[in-house]
């Protein structure tokens, strides 16, 4: 009896140069970035849980929306967020998602997630810089800014 297998084919493919792309170096750009980048008719309805990859000029790769939730929670799974981490090779990342309600407060659940992509992120030598929480109004809450990270 002959085994087979399924070919397996990773490939990234840029549709804009990231030499040419934004450099990060401070949560305010974070926040309008993501903000300007965010489904203006959703981001008041239901979380949404995205991922901004980084190259190691802190340049931006792209953005991922890892996750669509409910009104007070979306799902993270750990394998498929380092899956599109590794996938890009993306040396840094910056966790973000929002909060319908507006409130801008870091949920235990919110400060426990960051944490377990922290621990899983020194693995693979990917550094974790921030982790953004926006409200539909624009305004945003960094935990690197308030000494959670």
């Amino acid at each position: 009896m002959e085994h087979k297998v399924n070919e397996i084919q990773i490939s990234y493919r840029e549709k804009l140069s990231t030499l040419q792309s934004l450099s990060i170096t401070n949560s305010k750009e974070v926040g309008a970035l993501l903000f300007k980048n965010w489904d203006a008719d959703t981001i008041g309805l239901h979380e949404t849980f995205k991922v901004l990859l980084l190259n190691r000029s802190n340049k931006v790769k792209g953005i991922y929306p890892l996750s669509h939730g409910g009104i007070t929670g979306t799902l993270v799974d750990l394998r498929i967020l380092f899956a599109i981490v590794l996938k890009t090779l993306s040396v840094g990342i910056i966790l973000a998602h929002n909060h319908p309600s507006g409130q801008l407060k870091a949920s235990y659940q919110d400060k426990q997630l960051t944490q377990k992509i922290q621990k899983a992120a020194q693995l693979f030598d990917v550094k974790v810089l921030d982790h953004i929480i926006l409200a539909p109004d624009g305004r945003y809450y960094s935990f690197a800014d308030n000494g959670i990270l």
